[in-house]
């Protein structure tokens, strides 16, 4: 029955006349399980429409229980082998080879290039690159096959979730990054390791190669000479620090024989100091600097991972500038470097978090926190569903990818490895390996809770509930990493199957009402006793997600930018100025206690694991 019952749904989406033809159809794919149990045979309608349309091949299996067959995986989890000639009678230069790169692949990829395996890679979001002179043919195929268990193993995941809804949203698998091929000399650099020496006025760059050889950086006027995997200075005497204020940046080369490339680095410092009346604050540059930022998920309702266009990822970022923000938390994803550039050049912070990974979530140990305010100890790893030791060192292996991936990126200032205790281990241990791998940026150890005493802040969730500032009693800065999450939905600009966010507002007057209410009672005023950074969830709805200052298409900015500019403009270390503001006070508080616990009790299902 259940094989009839796919075969009726094959049919219909091919115009196919009988069973026959559709049995035809599917030799070849792996059915490995009973296809009865389609959770939502419209989804399943539509995931299958769209892969069909885009030739892809698809694995269908299920998850198993003692009863049997629990729910199938079609929709979202299935093999995708991507062929294409794609690499036709390539130019025969005497000494060069070719290196294919890939961005990101999610999540574990093989690379076949004539029928020869020459590489593989596993995790959905760091690049890797591959030798392929050796295994060129004059016409050539290149097939890369791609597996994707999402949040059915312990791999990185990041939001993605099979059953979908709250704050996890649609998987999905495959190449979400640029690919490319680079014809490179014999001998060639194969990265670059730039790290700003503020207090020095230098620059010190690492020139990798497989080769050890003498090296050339160049900048205007001044040189610097060098040998490859060794360190070596760059004077920048009289430099303009970088800052959002004014993100100055500097060009330069480096030359290795035949091979040249061509980089650009700012000259910045972050650290975390006392200020003169002794509060621990984040400093930028020698000085203090608040930290006024937006959640960014980096999610697009036609790309999920992948933005439409160059200019739609400028978009946000400016857009976010224009309403005073000055940083911007990258939410459990990495972008691609072309997003890190942006932010590079236009000035704006960035926090990087880690993917977590990880087994299935407890809701007592991932969301009972936003409300008890308990902290556990994370070397209790089934708490935390991460007994699984292949996959904590996997965990680590990505970690050091991040930060060696990203570690040119001028904007980026913070590491955040875990949020919310999502598959999150051993975080006092993790800050000290970040700081050993980069002691020229801060540490966000736990961002939420589970707070195991590391890192550079006191990093806390508020929501549901006003914030009262709590100072650290371990020498950090008091940072409040997620907070408001205030929820309009607008009509044609918003998915239909729901809304969530931690307080639901009939209008966009009731969202601006409740944003300034926040800031100015709030947050403004606990400025000056000591809160050092503030991160308001989030800059745009993602699917039923509705809490955004944009809609998921961008095509609505809710709040008026001037509005939110004008508030910005006092989220400041110098002494905030009276608010001006005349009319517009905020909504009154809901007091009807059945409606607000309603309210808690299905913001808390969607925030941890809905089925629970």
């Amino acid at each position: 029955a259940g094989l009839e019952r796919f075969l009726a749904l094959m049919l219909s989406l091919r115009g196919m006349s009988d069973v026959e033809e559709a049995l035809e159809f599917l030799s070849g794919w792996d059915v490995t399980a009973d296809p009865l149990a389609f959770a939502d045979m419209d989804k399943a309608a539509a995931r299958v429409r769209r892969a069909l349309d885009q030739g892809e091949r698809i694995m269908v299996y299920g998850d198993y229980d003692a009863d049997g067959v629990t729910s199938i995986v079609l929709l979202y989890a299935y093999l995708r082998e991507q062929g294409a000639d794609v690499l036709y009678m390539l130019p025969e230069r005497e000494g060069e080879g070719y290196g294919l790169h890939k961005s990101s692949v999610d999540q574990i990829a093989e690379v076949y290039l004539n029928g020869i395996e020459v590489g593989s890679h596993t995790g959905g979001y760091t690049p890797f690159s591959i030798d392929i002179t050796r295994e060129l043919r004059e016409e050539n195929q290149l097939i890369v096959k791609v597996r994707d268990v999402t949040d059915t193993s312990w791999h990185t995941r990041g939001k993605q979730k099979i059953r979908k809804g709250g704050i996890w949203y649609t998987p999905q698998s495959g190449i979400w990054q640029t690919v490319w091929l680079e014809s490179v000399p014999e001998e060639y650099i194969s990265g670059l390791h730039i790290l700003p020496l503020y207090d020095e006025a230098a620059v010190e760059i690492t020139v990798y190669s497989d080769v050890e050889r003498p090296c050339t950086a160049r900048m205007g006027l001044v040189v610097a000479q060098g040998e490859t995997n060794r360190p070596f200075r760059m004077s920048v005497q009289g430099f303009t620090p970088w800052s959002p204020e004014n993100p100055h940046l500097y060009g330069f080369s480096v030359k290795m024989g035949e091979d040249m490339v061509e980089s650009y680095f700012g000259m910045r410092k972050a650290e975390l100091r006392e200020n003169e009346n002794g509060i621990k604050r984040l400093f930028l540059n020698d000085k203090p600097y608040f930290h006024n930022g937006v959640l960014d998920q980096g999610y697009w309702p036609d790309g999920l991972y992948t933005a439409p266009s160059d200019e739609a990822m400028i978009a946000d970022i400016q857009t976010m500038k224009d309403m005073g923000f000055n940083m911007l938390r990258k939410h459990i994803k990495i972008e691609p470097l072309r997003w890190y550039y942006h932010c590079d050049r236009l000035g704006m912070l960035v926090w990087q978090d880690m993917i977590n990974g990880g087994g299935k979530y407890d809701p007592l140990t991932v969301t009972a926190p936003l409300f008890t305010g308990i902290n556990i100890k994370d070397d209790r790893y089934a708490r935390f569903a991460r007994q699984n030791e292949e996959g904590r060192r996997q965990f680590r292996r990505e970690l050091d990818d991040m930060i060696n991936h990203l570690f040119n990126c001028v904007s980026i200032v913070l590491w955040v490895p875990f949020n919310e205790g999502w598959g999150q281990f051993d975080a006092a241990e993790t800050a000290e390996h970040i700081r050993i791998m980069d002691s020229s940026r801060l540490i966000d150890h736990a961002s939420g809770w589970h707070d195991q005493g590391a890192g550079d802040v006191y990093s806390r969730h508020v929501y549901f509930r006003p914030y009262r500032f709590k100072a650290d009693d371990k020498g950090r800065a008091a940072a409040l990493t997620e907070c408001g999450g205030y929820s309009f939905r607008g009509e044609g600009h918003s998915e239909k199957s729901g809304e969530f966010g931690y307080k639901k507002l009939k209008n966009a007057d009731e969202l601006m009402a409740a944003y300034r209410k926040l800031y100015e009672q709030e947050l403004i005023p606990s400025i000056e006793k000591g809160l050092s950074a503030i991160v308001y969830t989030q800059l745009s709805d993602v699917e039923g997600e509705t809490n955004g200052l944009l809609t998921y298409d961008r095509e609505v900015i809710k709040l008026p930018v001037e509005d939110i500019a004008r508030i910005n403009r006092r989220v400041t270390l110098e002494k905030p100025e009276p608010s001006k503001e005349t009319g517009g006070e905020a909504a009154e508080e809901e007091t009807a206690t059945g409606e607000a616990e309603e309210e808690l009790r299905e913001a808390a299902e969607d925030h941890g694991e809905s089925e629970s």
